[in-house]
């Protein structure tokens, strides 16, 4: 049995009801999925990157990015199953086909492609000094102030979520932060006992918003073009 210290596993499945081929859709000139694979491959931190995908058009791409697709995914290639299960399939199948083990995981979705290398050794580092077991990422919300949420009905009448909060001034309130999927990190064995990063004890690490954009919708796709723009537009482009 081979032991490594980390791999990093990237889902990348071919279906998407809500954006069709999402994680090769052009971003930026070049397919989504390749930001994160080389933001991965420039941490420069990983013993073993692997994309798990069930797309042989996908595996292509990542193959000619210089990453590894050893297997294809046979199963949970549906859109109902977490992503935890999928990084969970594939260590198990290093383990069984490949003979190898690892101590730490780290997933990195293909559809938030604005985070970085900086962003993700960031984070492997407040993991390993705090000894956590599971960690993911977060991004506070900003422009919108969640406190203030309510539901609307056809008639045009609203339900605040939070009635009391809905009562105080913005300013008074603390900041509340939304789950991204850029970076999620486990050791291993927690996690395969868990069967999900929401194992116990998980801790939240925030991303700047700029940073977190999961893209799931046209108008995700577009806002985070957006960013993109932005950054290229302040002499920042890539993944810097």
């Amino acid at each position: 049995m081979v032991r490594g210290n980390r791999i990093a596993v990237i889902p990348a499945r071919g279906g998407s009801k809500r954006l069709p081929r999402k994680n090769i859709l052009e971003f930026g000139g070049r397919p989504m999925l390749v930001w994160t694979i080389e933001a991965t491959l420039e941490c420069n931190l990983f013993d073993r990157i692997i994309v798990s995908t069930e797309d042989a058009e996908i595996a292509d791409i990542a193959r000619a990015h210089g990453i590894e697709v050893p297997f294809l995914r046979e199963r949970l290639a549906d859109d109902i199953t977490p992503s935890s299960a999928v990084t969970i399939l594939v260590l198990g199948q290093l383990r069984q086909v490949l003979g190898e083990e690892y101590e730490t995981v780290v997933q990195l979705m293909p559809n938030c492609p604005l985070r970085n290398a900086a962003d993700i050794r960031t984070a492997i580092t407040i993991f390993e000094s705090n000894r956590r077991n599971f960690q993911i990422s977060c991004t506070r919300f900003d422009w919108r102030n969640p406190w203030w949420a309510l539901q609307r009905d056809d008639d045009g009448r609203g339900e605040w979520m939070f009635s009391e909060a809905a009562k105080k001034r913005s300013q008074d309130l603390p900041p509340l932060y939304c789950p991204t999927g850029a970076i999620w990190i486990a050791r291993v064995s927690p996690l395969c006992e868990a069967g999900t990063f929401y194992g116990p004890e998980h801790r939240f690490e925030p991303l700047p918003w700029q940073r977190a954009v999961d893209i799931d919708e046209r108008e995700d796709l577009e806002f985070a073009t957006a960013l993109l723009n932005m950054r290229k537009d302040s002499g920042h482009g890539g993944q810097t």
